[in-house]
């Protein structure tokens, strides 16, 4: 299969059309800082044949991907191997000092999901990895290894939304007493074993503690609350932001950094609102946008996601 076949970007027209007028003019920069398999990338390019793409992705073999898919357009092309909190110093090393249109695709990715020996998926037996970034950190393997029971439930309830994180913690350090565990295969086991038989007809006992054990991995939400208003900062007027989430606590994080910026900072009681506190930014989306019952059908990927968007109206003073 190709590439295309294999990876099916999400909301992809609807990010082509909130996008647009920030990439219409000649030279104008855009930057993915979720390039993953180059989807979306591949498309904007496509549409827009003056722009400059600045793609960033922690994952080596996500971005060998992405060059191969982004070969027609290369000479407008500049890929950086970061986490997109490193955004402004990815698109200053890549020679420019702004970014007209900026998209981020959260969570985790068709490729790493697709890949069994990565461990990200808990319908699969493999080493517990879930590192995004395979040259580096910490792997979930060595969280279930070295955490401390409070420390598990600490993730499990907070990164996980997991009401049974106490249970599953204690039943965790338990079974590592009798022997590591090291595989995905045997973590869902403990869980499936911990799990009330009521309670594991409601969903698969790991997805919650998965989707922990990842973020906690790779610092996600650490990462996006730095990485947001970096992105917002480094738009003109004109430019406009747009990103996708997959789970609440990612949307929240969002939600937040975009009501920030679209709010006017003047006092209460003024009777005209002075310049230096009109908003910055002005939003695009009515909530947070879902994709259509089409699309959830053709890709089951695009079920969860929420996308929110802002275009920035104002220069900071």
């Amino acid at each position: 299969m190709s590439i295309e076949d294999i990876h099916i970007p999400v909301l992809l027209e609807r990010c082509v059309e909130l996008l647009a007028p920030a990439l219409a003019e000649p030279g104008a920069v855009l930057v993915d800082a979720t390039e993953g398999m180059g989807g979306h990338s591949s498309a904007l390019l496509d549409r827009f044949p003056d722009v400059q793409l600045v793609g960033l992705d922690r994952d080596t073999d996500a971005l060998t991907i992405a060059r191969t898919r982004l070969a027609p357009h290369i000479d407008r092309v500049q890929l950086v191997h970061t986490v997109y909190d490193g955004i402004a110093d990815a698109v200053r090393s890549s020679g420019f000092d702004h970014a007209d249109g900026i998209l981020f695709d959260l969570g985790v990715s068709s490729l790493q999901l697709d890949e069994a020996d990565r461990g990200f998926a808990y319908s699969q037996d493999a080493p517990l990895d879930m590192r995004m970034d395979q040259t580096t950190g910490t792997t979930a393997a060595d969280i279930i290894a070295t955490y401390s029971e409070g420390e598990l439930r600490r993730i499990f309830e907070i990164y996980g939304e997991e009401k049974l994180a106490g249970r599953y913690a204690r039943h965790i350090i338990a079974a590592r007493a009798v022997e590591p565990v090291t595989t995905s295969g045997r973590l869902v086991q403990i869980l499936q074993d911990a799990t009330p038989a009521a309670v594991s007809r409601a969903g698969h006992p790991a997805k919650r503690v998965f989707q922990a054990l990842r973020v906690e991995v790779n610092g996600e939400l650490n990462a996006l609350r730095t990485a947001i208003p970096a992105a917002l900062d480094l738009l003109p007027v004109g430019g406009r932001l747009v990103v996708m989430s997959y789970q609440s606590l990612e949307d929240r994080l969002v939600k937040r950094a975009f009501a920030q910026a679209t709010a006017s900072t003047a006092p209460r009681g003024l009777p005209v609102e002075l310049e230096e506190h009109a908003p910055r930014f002005r939003t695009l989306t009515k909530g947070a946008e879902q994709a259509s019952a089409e699309e959830q059908e053709r890709n089951s990927r695009a079920k969860p996601v929420r996308l929110r968007a802002v275009e920035r109206i104002r220069e900071a003073l």
